[in-house]
């Protein structure tokens, strides 16, 4: 295994609990891109893409992403880091990539409103558009595919089984 965990996958498929048990299991330091960007903008990830536009939210999070320096890091991604070719490169170049794959039916169980979350999707997609768009993108990355259906102890488990 690479000496770095990278995890990536819809919002709401548990990337920040899952990856705070896993770096502290391991005794990794914890990235989490998304605050990251909030705290390199100053701005909530709402606001960044309202104000800058999708176009300026993917540039800002790919150099974010690029400017992550791995060693015994648990990178939890932000859900559109797949978008930049470049910075998952970067990413499976430096880290093992876990894809914690949810249904799109639990992740709407577990966020019911992405309206200010800082998601990222065309003005004419659904949700389950924007889903099984990136579904297919988070599996051309991933190294492992571990299912996130059973909870944070049950995911945390199948992790510590594939690494």
């Amino acid at each position: 295994m690479k000496k770095s965990i990278s995890l990536i996958g819809m919002a709401g498929a548990g990337k920040s609990s899952i990856g705070k048990k896993l770096a502290n299991y391991l005794k990794f330091e914890l990235i989490d891109s998304d605050q990251l960007i909030e705290a390199n903008q100053n701005k909530s990830l709402q606001e960044i893409l309202v104000e800058s536009g999708i176009q300026e939210f993917k540039k800002i999070e790919e150099a974010v992403i690029l400017s992550v320096e791995f060693n015994q890091t648990v990178l939890a991604t932000g859900g559109s880091a797949i978008f930049s070719k470049k910075a998952m490169n970067y990413i499976k170049s430096n880290s093992s990539v876990i894809y914690l794959e949810v249904s799109f039916e639990d992740i709407m169980d577990r966020i019911p409103d992405f309206s200010n979350r800082g998601f990222i999707k065309g003005a004419d997609q659904t949700m389950e558009d924007a889903f099984n768009e990136r579904e297919s993108i988070y599996r051309e990355f991933a190294d492992h595919i571990v299912i996130n259906n059973d909870g944070i102890e049950s995911c945390f488990n199948k992790i510590l089984s594939v690494i």
